[in-house]
């Protein structure tokens, strides 16, 4: 028994540690206006190094919570695809308050989502605007199949552009792994396109340097993001 509230004493103890050692720094107003939108996207890089790394830093997402419960100021929005495997804060090393997560499957683009982003870059500040696809996505194979159920029919019809457009290329078939995470490399391109055509608000942000829209890749087997030019 003594043993036994010895070791549990102890691992309160490192528990306590670990905690007080960990993070509760947060983005501020000052943080936010002081970065730069190739930083904000530099961190972006970063932190996706963190996280293949395995060396995360070390957050008190509880004392971030409060932190931030009067304010956010976000260095950047994130429109990702609802797959379980690839979430934005953790894939990209990123705390509370520190960047907008937007996700839907296959990381399309609706007015929704549009109104979304202009509302975390030209009302909440956010540097970056950032759309990552990742491969043995099942959107996308669900496109490249014509998969069809209910609303997920018109969902999918969105990515059928990229589809046709990696067909043209001269790729031989139009389905397995190899088509397919080319497809969702062509539709996160096409997203930022489409994010720049159809918001005339986010386009004069980035022409006055206010904000970067990237894109990139995230491969489910190597944890790595593969950022586009």
């Amino acid at each position: 028994m003594k043993n036994t509230i010895v070791s549990i004493s102890l691992a309160l103890v490192s528990s306590q540690i670990l905690t007080s050692c960990a993070s509760s720094v947060v983005q501020t107003k000052a943080s936010q206006a002081a970065i730069s939108p190739a930083e904000a996207l530099g961190e972006l890089k970063a932190g996706n190094a963190r996280f293949v790394a395995g060396q995360g830093r070390k957050r008190n997402a509880l004392a971030q919570s409060k932190k931030t419960a009067a304010g956010q100021y976000p260095i950047a929005a994130i429109l990702g695809c609802i797959d379980s495997r690839g979430s934005n804060e953790i894939i990209f090393d990123q705390g509370i308050g520190d960047i907008f997560s937007a996700r839907v499957a296959g990381n399309i683009l609706n007015d929704d989502l549009l109104g979304s982003l202009e509302f975390a870059t030209a009302k909440a500040g956010a540097k970056v605007i950032f759309v990552v696809g990742h491969t043995r996505c099942g959107a996308v194979s669900g496109a490249c199949q014509h998969f069809k159920l209910g609303h997920v029919t018109g969902l999918l019809e969105k990515i059928q552009p990229a589809v046709r457009k990696v067909s043209l290329s001269g790729h031989a078939g139009t389905h397995g792994p190899e088509f397919e995470d080319l497809v969702s490399a062509e539709n996160v391109k096409q997203v930022v396109a489409q994010i720049r055509a159809q918001s005339s608000i986010i386009r004069d942000l980035e022409r006055q340097g206010k904000l970067v829209i990237a894109g990139g890749l995230y491969h489910l087997n190597t944890g790595k993001v593969e950022f586009f030019h």
